[in-house]
């Protein structure tokens, strides 16, 4: 029978205790030394960034347009054909005889000199753009939000504070509460 009763007694006070939690699940109250502690909240009456800046980099490519004058290296002998059968005809125009003849073999070959000189001079004056780029390295400043400063007012006292964010229309506070006599027995 005893057992019984300290059973129930156990149980009606964890059921009491267990109530009372549950009625005030809200607040927070704790018991460290001389002072009674409890949550609540205060009302935020202003909220202010607070901005530092920052320098921010990152790459770019950057391109132009340089002039370039591009090597054909396409080696045709045409100009210089053409030219020697040309030198050659006309010289086969004048003199007579074995001058006919030098005169066609000079006519050839001052006919192929010019005609290479000619096509070489084609050759090397092509000119163009050629895109040049690089990567370089852009920096620039910008403002970041560091934190918030915090105006609220609780019990009719007006208070601030720094957040790391934005704490919406309330801010939770702790209420600290002690004697103000203390006594020593």
């Amino acid at each position: 029978m005893k057992s019984v009763i300290k059973t129930l007694s156990i149980f009606s006070a964890l059921t009491l205790a267990s109530a009372s939690v549950m009625a005030d699940h809200d607040r927070r109250y704790s018991y460290s030394g001389q002072h009674y502690e409890r949550g609540d909240q205060a009302k935020v009456t202003h909220v202010a960034p607070i901005y530092r800046s920052v320098t921010v980099t990152s790459p770019q490519r950057e391109c132009w347009d340089e002039p370039r004058r591009y090597q054909n290296d396409h080696k045709s002998y045409t100009s210089t054909i053409a030219g020697g059968l040309i030198g050659g005809v006309i010289g086969n125009q004048f003199g007579g005889g074995s001058g006919k003849t030098a005169m066609t073999i000079a006519g050839t070959l001052l006919g192929g000199s010019v005609g290479r000189d000619v096509g070489a001079r084609h050759r090397d004056s092509d000119y163009g753009y050629q895109q040049q780029c690089r990567v370089v390295e852009r920096s620039y400043q910008e403002q970041r939000i560091d934190g918030y400063e915090v105006a609220y007012r609780y019990h009719g006292k007006h208070y601030t504070t720094v957040m790391d964010h934005h704490p919406g229309k309330f801010i939770p506070v702790d209420v600290h509460v002690q004697p103000r006599q203390r006594r020593y027995y």
